[in-house]
C-alpha cells in the first residue's frame, strides 16, 4: 500500500521534513519512491517557504491509490487536494484506572468533611503571669596573668618563716625586776665624817649604808676618848 507521509532530516534539535512516495512497510526516514514536497516547522507559518507541493504529482499518485497520512491531509486540504476532517477519539483524553481511584479519594474526603460537625471553639487560655525574675550570681573575674604568675612562685618559695621578735623588750623587763628597789638614798660617807668632824675618813666601797654610818659614828666616839688623855 502507498503511503503520502513525511520523511524526518535536518539536525538535532532543528527538524526538517521530506513530503515523499513511499511503501507503508518501508521504515519512516528510509527508502522512498518520489519526493512531492517539504515541510520546516522552524519557519513562521506565514511564510511561503514553510510548506511547498507538487500537486501534479500529488494529484498523479492519490489516483493510482495512495493515501495521505493526517498530517500530509491538513496540509493538502489547504491546497484543495483532498479531503480531510478533524478526527474524533474520546476515550484519548479519559483517565486511567489510577486517576479514577485518586479523584474517587477526593470525593468521598470531601464529603466526610462537609458532613462532620464543626469543632467547637477552644477555650481561651488565662493571661500568663510574670514570675520574678531571679538574679543571678555575679561572676567572678578570673584572675589575670600576673596574679597567676605570683601565685606559682610563692608555691615554689614554700611557707614565709615568721620573723624573730625583738627580745629587747622582754630582757629589759628581766633586769629591772632583778634589781634591788632602795627605800632610801644613803647619804654619802663624806658628808656624814664632816658632820661628825672627822677627817677623811671613808667608808669602804663594798659596805652598805648603813654599814658605813654606823662605822663613822664609833670612829668618832674613839676619837673623842682618845683626845683628852693625850692632852
Amino acid at each position: 500500500m502507498l503511503k503520502i507521509r513525511l520523511a524526518r532530516g535536518g539536525a538535532k534539535k532543528r527538524p526538517y521534513y521530506s513530503i515523499v512516495v513511499a511503501d507503508s512497510h518501508s521504515p519512516r526516514d528510509g527508502r522512498f519512491i518520489e519526493k512531492v514536497g517539504s515541510y520546516d516547522p522552524l519557519l513562521k507559518k506565514d511564510d511561503e517557504k514553510r510548506i511547498t507541493l507538487k500537486a501534479d504529482r500529488i494529484g498523479v499518485w492519490i489516483s493510482k491509490g495512495a493515501k495521505p497520512t493526517d498530517r500530509v491531509a491538513r496540509f493538502l486540504a489547504k491546497e484543495g487536494l483532498a479531503a480531510w476532517t478533524h478526527g474524533t477519539n474520546p476515550k484519548k483524553g479519559e483517565p486511567h484506572a489510577k486517576a479514577k481511584e485518586r479523584a474517587k479519594e477526593r470525593e468521598e474526603r470531601a464529603a466526610l468533611l462537609a458532613a462532620a460537625p464543626p469543632p467547637e471553639p477552644a477555650p481561651e487560655a488565662p493571661e500568663p503571669v510574670a514570675e520574678p525574675v531571679a538574679e543571678e550570681p555575679a561572676i567572678e573575674a578570673a584572675p589575670t596573668e600576673e596574679v597567676v604568675a605570683e601565685e606559682v612562685v610563692a608555691e615554689e618559695a614554700g611557707p614565709a618563716e615568721p620573723a624573730a621578735e625583738e627580745p629587747a623588750l622582754e630582757e629589759a623587763a628581766a633586769e629591772v625586776a632583778l634589781e634591788p628597789v632602795a627605800d632610801e638614798v644613803a647619804p654619802e660617807p663624806e658628808m656624814i665624817a664632816e658632820e661628825a668632824g672627822v677627817g677623811d675618813i671613808a667608808a669602804p666601797a663594798d659596805a652598805t649604808d648603813e654599814e658605813a654610818a654606823q662605822e663613822g659614828a664609833e670612829g668618832a666616839q674613839d676619837e673623842a676618848g682618845e683626845a683628852p688623855g693625850e692632852g
